[in-house]
């Protein structure tokens, strides 16, 4: 098993005074977007009763909830890992109780806006792997998406059954300075994180039981439901009654393990590694003790390479032979597709505006970040130019791993970054440095305002369903805008707000 760190749980580096309230001292972020609090230093208007009722906590009544919520997510083994750190590899996920809010009308447009862009996705998708007319139009260069480490030569003519192939999407969002929620990137291969959102209110709704029912926020609860009845959904013809679901991990060394687990227990499915699977007739089996059990979905958390050893990575002991096999003969389903990566290639995201233009005639409800793809010249050369000011990501990297934060980068790392560029600049694309907003987060002895991104999840069946809220992540460095767990990140329960609110 992984080594453990051994839980701490936290304490207060100055000791509080006992009269204060908790956001007595709070000051806002001088230019960001504050989620709780406007411009004029006042509770914004979905949120007053949360303010009023947090705000009037002590400090010590504040730290006692503070202190019980950590002693959840230890007794829970609520954790993620973090490969590079000598000290072990599991970490208790740092947890603020501070919620995140957004209210009822602001998450109509949010909603809308990733159902439309999932839509126009799955579309690409279908459309790369075929007739290719994105491509030939020029509206996606055929270079980029062929081009693409995650574009899979293996799925051209093939259509997954239900014709869907991101079946479950973490869109990121960011908040600019304006309050306008922006697409950083969609995660459509793996998606991670979700069991955290569950977890997270999990502990809240213990913590502040009164709150939620005051507040009026919506549940999150319905995900693992919602989730296996998409997939059910889009099961192969032939398909047992109910379907065969399982979850294929990787197994207890994964980084998202304790997700893989928690997800299977929560849906009512089977957690299999692959060597409890095989595949005999182009049909894939579970081993049971009563004899082969016939799979009909698979929901995979296993990266392409992996997935079969006989059309992949040859050396993979994580997979299963004969699963594309299978896959190709229209017997069993794999959440998301093989060859969803192409979509989620950071050199691609700069297109899915368009795509939506293209496939759907409307314009999107939600813009990207300005991006800037190192593979064009033009934009190569400008890129160079402005190291110190940009923010300059590997394209198939993700957890914050492979960037370069211009701003606050030395030169010796912009040198490095520069000669990357220069020997692979299709693996680079850069951004202008966005404001994120902020968030009340309890810092030492008191809140602070900490930038937050927000993950919402998008599961797609037959149709498309957004969980209301998503994991918000928060910076616990001063000043730092690298939310990643993985980067000493930590995470906020998300509220969104009944209609009214």
């Amino acid at each position: 098993m992984p080594a453990v760190s051994t839980p701490i749980i936290r304490t207060d580096k100055v000791r509080p005074s006992v009269s204060r309230k908790l956001f007595d001292e709070y000051d806002p972020h001088a230019t960001a977007w504050d989620e709780l609090f406007g411009r004029d230093g006042k509770p914004l208007s979905h949120c007053a009763v949360l303010v009023e009722r947090l705000g009037n906590l002590l400090v010590p009544e504040f730290l006692t909830k503070r202190t019980s919520a950590d002693m959840a997510f230890v007794n829970q083994g609520i954790t993620f890992s973090v490969y590079s750190d000598r000290r072990g590899v599991e970490k208790i996920f740092p947890f603020d109780l501070i919620p995140r809010t957004i209210p009822a009308q602001e998450w109509v447009a949010i909603e809308k806006g990733l159902v439309q862009r999932i839509t126009a996705l799955n579309m690409f998708l279908h459309d790369v792997y075929h007739e290719q007319r994105v491509l030939k139009e020029g509206v996606v260069p055929a270079d980029l998406a062929l081009g693409s480490k995650g574009f899979r030569p293996e799925m051209i003519g093939f259509t997954p059954p239900g014709k869907q192939y991101i079946h479950i999407c973490g869109t990121d969002l960011v908040r600019d300075a304006a309050g306008q929620f922006l697409v950083l990137e969609d995660n459509g291969r793996t998606p991670s994180g979700v069991s955290y959102v569950l977890e997270n209110r999990a502990v809240m709704k213990k913590t502040f039981p009164q709150l939620f029912q005051d507040c009026r926020v919506r549940r999150v609860e319905d995900y693992p439901h919602r989730l296996r009845e998409a997939l059910s959904s889009v099961a192969p013809e032939g398909a047992g009654n109910p379907p065969c679901v399982v979850l294929l991990s990787p197994g207890p060394y994964n980084s998202a393990y304790f997700e893989h687990s928690f997800l299977a227990r929560h849906m009512g499915v089977e957690l299999v590694l692959g060597q409890d699977l095989f595949v005999h007739d182009d049909v894939v089996y579970l081993k049971t003790t009563q004899g082969p059990q016939k799979v009909d979905v698979i929901y995979r958390r296993l990266d392409d390479d992996f997935l079969d050893p006989e059309t992949f990575r040859p050396d993979s002991l994580l997979g299963v032979p004969g699963l594309f096999r299978a896959y190709k003969a229209g017997n069993v389903t794999l959440a998301n597709a093989v060859g969803t990566g192409v979509a989620d290639d950071k050199a691609v995201y700069p297109y899915v505006e368009d795509m939506i233009r293209f496939y759907l005639s409307e314009e999107p409800i939600l813009k990207n970040v300005p991006t800037y793809i190192c593979a064009r010249e033009d934009d190569k050369k400008y890129v160079l130019d402005h190291l110190n000011e940009l923010v300059v990501k590997a394209v198939n990297e993700s957890g914050g791993y492979g960037m370069l934060m211009g701003p606050s980068s030395t030169a010796a790392q912009r040198a490095e970054f520069k000669e990357k560029i220069l020997n692979d600049p299709r693996n680079y694309i850069a951004q202008p440095v966005v404001t994120l907003s902020t968030c009340p987060t309890w810092i030492d002895d008191g809140p602070a305002p900490r930038h937050v991104d927000l993950r919402p999840y998008i599961i797609s069946g037959k149709t498309s369903w957004v969980l209301p809220g998503g994991l918000t992540r928060t910076a616990l460095v001063k000043g730092s805008l690298v939310v990643n767990s993985s980067q000493g990140g930590g995470s906020k329960d998300t509220w969104v707000m009944e209609n009214g609110k």
